[in-house]
């Protein structure tokens, strides 16, 4: 928690990731009674309640965000400053030497940033995730020495809920939208997202429809 208290200090923001459903809750939980202003991301939350949760912890609402697959959360949150991996030497995919470096590289945004893995031993998985972004980091900052460049936290504007632009972009409200009506604005809008590079919105769309489709 004294971690957590640094960053919110500087204004920063952490990741928590975890195993376990179970683990992220009573961490959540725990933390809010001591005064830390905390969010838990798990499956049950839909796209539109994952990006307000995550648009709260940018704009400070929240100090950190606990949860088990934060791999696909927040792929570009420069406020991050700390990602604390939980039971790091564990092992499975989820702690596995790619998803330990996808992990660690939620933190490259920042220029402050830092990984702290908690694991009772040196796991072969956190070895190799270590040594690989050691070497991607000399490689960098060779690159920056030569071309003098030095690192700063990536500035970015912080964008209105989805829901909010799509609203005033059609003006209607779409849970006035009969079903059908809300698929096909929405795939309108997912194809325009690609046509215009933008993936990261375009996916968060094909969630949407998806849980739509579901319901």
């Amino acid at each position: 928690m004294e971690e957590i208290f640094i960053r919110k200090e500087k204004n920063e923001r952490v990741f928590i990731n975890t195993t376990t459903k179970k683990l992220s809750e009573n961490i959540a939980s725990y933390m809010s009674e001591k005064g830390i202003s905390i969010a838990y991301i798990h499956s049950d939350l839909k796209t539109l309640e994952r990006e307000e949760v995550l648009r709260k912890l940018r704009i400070g609402t929240y100090d950190a965000v606990v949860g088990i697959n934060l791999l696909r959360e927040g792929l570009d949150i420069p406020e991050v400053s700390l990602v604390a991996i939980l039971d790091a030497n564990n092992a499975g995919f989820m702690r596995g030497v790619t998803s330990l470096i996808q992990l660690i590289g939620r933190a490259s945004r920042n220029s402050n940033g830092k990984v702290i893995m908690y694991a009772d031993y040196n796991s072969i998985a956190m070895t190799d995730a270590i040594l690989e972004t050691d070497r991607r980091r000399k490689i960098q900052s060779d690159y920056n020495k030569i071309n003098n460049i030095t690192p700063k936290t990536i500035i970015k504007s912080i964008p209105k809920p989805f829901l909010e632009e799509f609203e005033q972009k059609h003006k209607v409200k779409l849970s006035s939208l009969k079903t059908t009506e809300k698929i096909e604005k929405l795939t309108k809008e997912m194809q325009l997202a690609a046509e215009n590079y933008n993936f990261e919105l375009a996916i968060k769309i094909r969630d949407i429809l998806t849980e739509i489709k579901g319901e």
